[in-house]
């Protein structure tokens, strides 16, 4: 057998396999196909999703036009993009606080709730709060849940859409005093809503260091 030849055979051996193959493995790939176009469909269908999330993208080629009250908010929280908005009331964490968090959520790791243990054995020399309820403690904080005090009161709704980055740089010990400071630094429009990215600093009471800094994305519904 030459060269030609021996390339030849190779070829239509390849081709036969890649058949056998295709033949195999279609029917699977056709049938995740349609279960994950089944998935989708049924996401988007739900309505939390339909209400909030795919009719109010700003992606859509049409041009985008905000309802009035939108449009209005949108220029007033304009004027405010890169400045501190909002410094809170200084809040207690004791030892209560830390073990009704530590109850609820199931951790119970002795750094948060043994005084004694963590007297002797903690670099801290006292129980510490968790990194976790710090974060919890950002709506109180910031007094987005006081309906009294709502500082969107044009808004329909507002939703916590969610976290871009969160880091704990220093432990809040028990008995520690904090308070939030709030700076807006990002403004989206968009067809139903209006996005809103605060930079969120946790300070303790007599410490240079952060316990906590985040960006929060909040969305205002109108």
């Amino acid at each position: 057998m030459n060269v030609v030849e021996f390339i030849k055979e190779k070829k239509q051996r390849f081709q036969q396999n890649n058949a056998e193959f295709r033949a195999r493995i279609e029917p699977q790939f056709k049938s995740l196909s349609e279960l994950l176009s089944k998935t989708i469909a049924n996401t988007l269908n739900n309505p939390w999703m339909s209400r909030f999330n795919h009719e109010d993208s700003s992606d859509s080629t049409d041009p985008l036009v905000l309802l009035p009250k939108a449009a209005d908010m949108y220029r007033k929280l304009e004027n405010q993009l890169g400045e501190e908005t909002f410094v809170g009331e200084w809040f207690l964490v004791d030892q209560n606080c830390i073990n009704q968090f530590a109850n609820v959520t199931g951790d119970q790791q002795w750094i948060h709730t043994d005084p004694e243990r963590a007297a002797q054995e903690s670099p801290f020399k006292t129980t510490i709060a968790h990194g976790f309820l710090t974060l919890a403690l950002l709506p109180m904080l910031t007094d987005s849940v006081d309906d009294k005090n709502n500082p969107y009161p044009e808004a329909k709704m507002a939703v916590n859409y969610g976290l871009n980055q969160v880091r704990f740089p220093f432990p809040v010990k028990s008995g520690s005093r904090v308070r939030a400071r709030s700076k807006l630094v990002g403004l989206t429009p968009m067809r139903k809503s209006i996005e809103l990215i605060h930079e969120v600093s946790i300070e303790v009471e007599n410490s240079k260091r952060l316990a906590c800094v985040a960006e929060t994305v909040l969305r205002l519904y109108f």
